[in-house]
């Protein structure tokens, strides 16, 4: 992994091997950045996500193994406790042409990844909502 800061934007490289939510985590930690909107491309070729199911209140995991591209990876930076707080979501294209994705929890990148973090000035934290079972965007 490589990156540099461009005014209020991280350009993010990451290579074979990576992996993107690890990555982009340690990225904020070092720039000490607590509000970002991100997106990206690239080709990841071992990855979980999934769907949020309303009635367990608890997401519906799949797990992807083979070289797929990443047609977006979008999500945003926040906090919680105090730490960076990534929430992403990636839709691939694999093999056969087949399109998958969800929230992301883990991938590794296969061939590069370019991820821009597009640095917001403020801060917002996250709370976990009982009622909905997933954690929200609080302001102060």
């Amino acid at each position: 992994m490589d990156y540099r800061v461009f005014d209020k934007t991280i350009v993010v490289r990451l290579d074979k091997g990576d992996e993107i939510v690890k990555s982009l985590t340690e990225v904020a930690e070092k720039e000490k950045c607590a509000l970002a909107s991100i997106i990206g491309i690239g080709a990841i070729d071992d990855f979980s996500v999934g769907v949020f199911d309303l009635n367990k209140a608890d997401y519906d995991r799949m797990h992807y193994v083979g070289n797929h591209e990443i047609n977006a990876l979008t999500g945003d930076l926040t906090t919680k406790d105090g730490e960076p707080y990534l929430h992403l979501h990636i839709t691939c294209t694999g093999p056969g042409g087949k399109v998958v994705g969800g929230h992301l929890f883990e991938a590794k990148v296969s061939l590069t990844g370019e991820i821009f973090m597009q640095t917001v000035c403020g801060k917002t934290d996250r709370k976990f909502d009982p009622s909905v079972g997933i954690n929200k965007i609080v302001f102060d």
